[in-house]
């Protein structure tokens, strides 16, 4: 287990961070409480932000997973994460279950997975032409 969070250390932290700040109470004056639908951002920033530190990972560690594997799993990873923990917050009488926050993950979990591979794609070419 030590060696895996060695490995994946971003991904790692930002999912301890990310099912802590899901099971803590919300205090009664949040910031920007007055944005529309800032929990559903916060959401989508929070899960897109987690497939992102797996490929950044995935690049230090120069992994050899084939890319569309690791694209799915982690994709897969996120969302399942967000809905688990939806379900966890379900269970508290300080927090509630919301499907659209769960819409939220997955989103932002499918768009950074899409934004990651076409990056990857892009450095893969352009580090593969002649000089």
């Amino acid at each position: 287990m030590r060696d895996f969070i060695r490995r994946w250390k971003w991904l790692s932290l930002l999912t301890g961070v990310i099912i802590i700040l899901s099971v803590a109470p919300i205090p009664d004056n949040a910031p920007l409480e007055d944005v529309p639908l800032i929990d559903k951002w916060v959401h989508f920033v929070m899960y897109a932000g987690l497939v992102f530190a797996g490929w950044f990972d995935r690049m230090h560690n120069k992994s050899t997973l084939n890319i569309w594997l690791f694209a799915v799993a982690l994709c897969l990873f996120a969302s399942l994460l967000g809905g688990l923990l939806e379900l966890v917050q379900g269970c508290t009488s300080f927090r509630s279950c919301e499907l659209l926050d769960f819409y939220a993950d997955t989103i932002g979990a499918v768009l950074a997975t899409l934004i990651a591979v076409l990056v990857h794609r892009l450095l893969g070419v352009v580090r593969r032409r002649p000089s």
